[in-house]
């Protein structure tokens, strides 16, 4: 039996490289100052949560595989490196396991990962209202399809290089859908539950007016995991 911890994440703006100014910016104006700073609260929070309880668990051995990693070897590292020196508390956090001998393992496909980030990378830096419209249209055209060929790639990545009685650890975004490729020997943990960090992606957009479920779904994110 192969074990795999399935942590649906939460991205932080310095997830998101050269974006990630512009989500952050976006949030912002469209929540309200006070609503942001508690939705950086709850990220950072959700965040140590994770972290306390790695720390719980001897990881050395466990192979780790990240949203968006398309190296590994001394690549990786590089890259691990440099989101963790720009904040990153996903790319802290596995930065530490792999100092507690965890194997970093390359997750993704770069042409994948590629053409989903300069497709969002055209919304962004649109320069008209017509331009940003037609460039959002095109994204959503392609969308689910390339998330389907990512998770079907993160998935026969997983099954190629977790070994019979290995244990494996997934960092990705919620709204992947990467557990109903994965192979059927292969037990999954979900660290936080996928369906609560996607359902509060989708609600913290609405402020005030879901406010009491976005609160409820907060005292989840950053509570201790058993």
């Amino acid at each position: 039996m192969r074990q795999l911890y399935y942590v649906p994440v939460i991205h932080t703006s310095a997830d998101l490289g050269s974006l990630g100014k512009t989500v952050s910016d976006r949030g912002e104006a469209s929540l309200g100052v006070e609503p942001w700073q508690e939705h950086l609260r709850v990220v950072n929070g959700f965040w140590d949560a994770i972290a306390r309880y790695f720390r719980s668990l001897d990881v050395a051995g466990m192979k780790l595989y990240q949203d968006g990693m398309v190296a590994e070897g001394d690549l990786g590292v590089t890259i691990v490196a440099a989101g963790a020196a720009a904040g990153s508390k996903n790319y802290l956090l596995v930065q530490d396991l792999m100092k507690r001998e965890a194997i970093l393992v390359k997750t993704e496909d770069f042409h994948l990962v590629k053409e989903e980030l300069d497709r969002l990378v055209q919304v962004t830096s649109a320069q008209s209202a017509t331009q940003k419209l037609v460039a959002l249209a095109k994204y959503r055209m392609v969308r689910d399809r390339l998330l389907q060929k990512r998770d079907r790639f993160i998935a026969a990545r997983i099954a190629a290089s977790l070994a019979p009685g290995e244990t494996g650890i997934l960092f990705i975004g919620a709204y992947h859908r990467v557990r109903t490729e994965l192979q059927k020997d292969i037990m999954v943990r979900e660290v936080k539950e996928t369906s609560k960090v996607k359902e509060y992606h989708n609600l913290v957009r609405f402020g005030d007016r879901r406010r009491s479920r976005i609160e409820a779904l907060g005292r989840y994110l950053v509570a201790e995991i058993a």
